[in-house]
């Protein structure tokens, strides 16, 4: 980011130092979760498999991309993305539920817990870039808008697998 743009941003109130801090530690979150869904996809086991891998490949897929529009930002704003896996366990805000049971029902809580955390970072990076940052307050609502759409799609899969097995 420019010197001025940078300016700007500190003239509007908002502390960039710790803006790039709290997007790093979101960006930690996306890996995390990227991972998470997709070794969650990989090893699951139940019925519908099938429905519930698709899912799990597609919100893999898109914190990959909330992952990529993180770290462009924090690039744009002069930081520097977390450049180590293994740091991210330190920055992270939701953790990392390894998939351990592959039980479609477990691994949809786990994933459910997941995207409820990623609701309340993205909360609170909306509520600390209002009216002062316009570029991440954007980039944090796109996320929420997604992350809000996994914890209903989640849940859903949730029900219908009830549904299924109620007698």
């Amino acid at each position: 980011m420019g010197t001025k743009g940078r300016k700007l941003l500190e003239d509007m109130g908002l502390n960039v130092s710790q803006l790039i801090e709290t997007l790093n530690k979101a960006f930690a979150d996306e890996w995390l979760a990227y991972y998470q869904y997709w070794l969650g996809a990989k090893v699951a086991v139940g019925i519908p498999r099938e429905a519930v891998v698709a899912e799990l490949i597609q919100h893999a897929t898109d914190e990959l991309r909330h992952a990529d529009m993180l770290a462009e930002r924090i690039i744009q704003l002069g930081g520097t993305p977390l450049m180590t896996p293994k740091i991210w366990y330190d920055y992270t805000n939701c953790g990392y539920d390894a998939p351990e049971n592959p039980d479609l029902r477990v691994l949809l809580d786990q994933n459910i817990k997941g995207e409820q955390c990623a609701i309340s970072v993205y909360k609170k990076i909306i509520d600390f870039t209002k009216d002062k940052d316009p570029v991440t307050y954007d980039i944090a609502l796109q996320i929420l808008e997604d992350e809000l759409e996994h914890e209903e799609d989640l849940e859903n899969i949730k029900d219908d697998i009830k549904m299924m097995f109620k007698k």
